[in-house]
């Protein structure tokens, strides 16, 4: 494979919402470019970038993955990316790799609620965007519509550069609006299109909005709105640059129409984004994470005359490979054996074996310049979001932050040979899902895994049996309730004890109130006159710490509460750090008694997308789980409900909305805040916990 420099360079993410079309849309631009010789298919199970058994099984991406093409003299380096709302973090890991995406949308469906979360991840770091409607040979698949769905969600600035020719199964290809020249296909070809006048009976329609396709370019421009006030319109070169510098900018969201299934399309969409998606270097300067000795952040430049750098946006664990690292480099020029300094855990690494990502195949290269993405296997310490670089040139690169994990469940493994190889192949896992979660309960002593929701947990599952051959068992999710008090109390916590000799001897008086939401707890010293000596307060404190996170009502931590301990005694002999540390935990525990205490719970902002037909089924169910509704949306023929709802009503959401809509239902969530549980459910839940962990009895002297 030849080398390209970054002028000669895209990187382009394609995302969406599930089922939209991304990989069907890859796939067809692969085997247009002569990429590959087969036309991956999702249902057959033959695609490039959907070759995990787990997405091969469910038909559907659920983690990033690259592939490239040679269109004329330009690499395009393709990331397709999940649309399921569970697996949409792996839209937000790959935005440093990439300077635009190609937002897909079903032509049938219009804008879905991941897009429009995608789309908002996008907007925040000003990332060029350009709306690739596709399965626009679908039953039902409108122009009119899908615009309609399109402005009203993202604004007057999408604008059409294409229309498409004929609808649903009479789709045969599209007008360009910039060369207003037709471009027609044959349904399932090989991806090439005849090029021709514009049927009559688009002429009028292509005309105007070919004038405001030229309008919305000229306004972000003085000489161009020059030019179109003394001429009327505008040069197609003047347009072409125009166009280019406006989706650079972020001003401009030009819309496409193509079939990924039908082949339609496929190469214009190649063609747009040679000639108008930003560069590999015209990003610009990158910021660091470190600041450079003025203060000001420290920026690198985007180019091979600068020192060797590199970020790492994703960690794939490959049973033959070991650990893969995929990686952009932001400057300098990468060779093959190259040693490096990972800037960001202090070890060096050696760049062996280079090579670009065709999917799961590798393909050797020699080198690497600046704004490409390649892979390298098996380094040694490097994971998701380090930097790597020259030594005399440190800098770090700032890694992609996530939100926490939804749910928990317990795991347990099946048999002796199963707990042996658990946490092994967990790890690995790990290393590639930025959202898995691991770890133990100190109360529980279970191990619990947590993540975006029921489905990524059991993929994860099926990855350890068919990956690591470790077979484990799910308990029923954990809800992360919380204790906390409503009312303020007075008490003291004295422990005495005599054994023969040096005797236990601490006692400590604390006043205790509740906090606002969020927090946690505070710990006031307003001991005067040594009461207390000032070694032991500490202790104090530790021992009321240590008994809030043992809970009271429920096992379950408390937060939101202040301690203040303004008195006590000791004993000059007896007393020490154990004593005074016991008698903060009584003090806790008799506190709590008289303080009210109750439990909160997760309460989830939750959005449905459903059509117009459920939306009073939806809005029923929801109130039946204890939600609240916030408003209600109707975006093109669908109904958009937001609601806040407790996670413990939630947690097999997912199953229920396919059941009630036939599977036309999408819906996100997202932790929102704490609330109080209401008595009745607090009764149930205290009951539950108490039979799950016995009766827990601290017997003080």
């Amino acid at each position: 494979m030849k080398n390209y420099e970054g002028a000669n360079i895209r990187n382009v993410a394609l995302v969406g919402h599930s089922h939209s079309g991304k990989t069907s849309l890859a796939s067809a631009m692969l085997f247009t470019a002569g990429a590959t010789q087969r036309f991956g298919r999702v249902d057959e199970g033959t695609t490039v970038t959907d070759y995990d058994e787990e997405e091969v099984s469910r038909a559907m991406s659920i983690s990033a993955a690259t592939a490239f093409v040679e269109w004329g003299k330009t690499k395009i380096n393709l990331i397709d990316t999940p649309g399921f709302n569970m697996f949409i973090h792996e839209a937000e890991m790959v935005m440093p790799a990439v300077e635009a995406a190609l937002v897909v949308v079903d032509a049938v469906s219009g804008v879905e609620v991941v897009t429009e979360r995608i789309w908002n991840y996008y907007d925040r770091v000003a990332l060029p965007r350009v709306i690739v409607c596709t399965r626009t040979d679908r039953e039902r698949a409108d122009f009119n519509r899908v615009m309609e769905s399109l402005v009203t969600a993202f604004g007057r600035t999408v604008v059409p550069v294409q229309l498409p020719i004929g609808s649903e199964k009479s789709f045969t290809g599209v007008v360009d609006l910039v060369k207003m020249q037709a471009y027609t296909y044959e349904m399932g070809g090989n991806g090439k299109s005849t090029v021709g006048p514009i049927p009559a009976a688009l002429e009028e329609q292509a005309k105007a909005a070919h004038e405001r396709l030229v309008e919305l370019v000229a306004e972000g421009d003085d000489a161009l709105m020059e030019e179109f006030f003394d001429k009327g319109t505008i040069a197609e070169e003047h347009i072409i640059a125009g166009l280019h510098n406006a989706i650079r900018e972020d001003k401009i969201f030009p819309v496409l129409f193509a079939s990924g299934l039908g082949n339609i399309g496929t190469d214009e969409v190649l063609d747009f984004i040679v000639d108008y998606m930003p560069t590999a270097v015209e990003r610009g300067e990158v910021k660091a994470a470190a600041t450079a000795n003025n203060g000001e952040p420290a920026v690198r430049k985007i180019s091979d005359a600068g020192p060797l750098s590199l970020f790492v946006f994703k960690t794939i664990s490959d049973p033959f490979s070991g650990r893969i690292s995929f990686f952009k480099v932001y400057s300098g020029v990468l060779k093959n054996d190259a040693g490096l300094q990972n800037f960001s855990r202090g070890s060096s690494e050696k760049f062996a074996h280079l090579s670009v990502m065709q999917g799961k195949t590798a393909v050797p290269v020699n080198e690497l310049h600046a704004g490409d993405i390649g892979a390298v296997a098996k380094l040694k310490d490097t994971l998701t979001g380090d930097t790597l670089g020259d030594k005399g040139a440190p800098i770090q690169y700032p890694q992609v932050t996530f939100a926490e994990p939804a749910i928990t469940f317990a795991i347990e493994p099946k048999t002796r040979a199963d707990e042996d190889k658990l946490s092994n192949g967990i790890h690995k896992l790990m290393e590639e899902d930025a959202m898995l979660r691991f770890f133990r309960d100190a109360q529980t002593k279970e191990f619990l895994i947590a993540g975006t929701g029921q489905q990524h947990i059991e993929v994860i599952v099926s990855k350890l049996k068919n990956r690591y051959h470790t077979e484990v068992n799910l308990k029923a999710p954990k809800v992360p309730y919380r204790e906390t008090i409503r009312g303020k109390a007075d008490v003291q916590g004295r422990h005495k004890k005599q054994s023969g000799g040096h005797g236990q001897f601490g006692d400590c008086k604390i006043k205790m109130e509740p906090m606002p939401r969020g927090g946690n707890f505070e710990f006031v010293n307003e001991i005067f006159g040594g009461a207390i000596p000032k070694n032991y307060i500490p202790a104090v404190e530790k021992g009321i710490v240590e008994a809030a996170q043992r809970g009271f009502l429920a096992g379950f931590p408390v937060v939101d509460f202040r301690v203040i301990l303004y008195d006590g005694s000791y004993h000059d002999v007896d007393s020490n750090e154990l004593s005074f540390k016991t008698a903060g935990r009584i003090a806790f525990r008799k506190a709590m008694e008289q303080a009210k205490p109750t439990l909160l719970e997760p309460i989830m902002n939750v959005e449905i997308t459903i059509p117009d037909e459920f939306a009073g089924g939806i809005m029923g169910d929801l109130n039946s789980r204890r939600g609240r509704i916030q408003g209600m949306d109707n975006k093109a023929g669908k109904t958009v409900v937001k609601a806040v709802v407790p996670m413990a009503e939630m947690l097999t959401y997912g199953t229920d909305l396919t059941s009630m809509t036939q599977g036309r239902g999408s819906f996100s969530m997202e932790m929102d805040h704490y609330d109080f549980v209401p008595a009745l459910q607090q009764e149930k839940i205290i009951a539950a916990a108490k039979a799950e962990r016995g009766e827990e009895v601290e017997v003080e002297e």
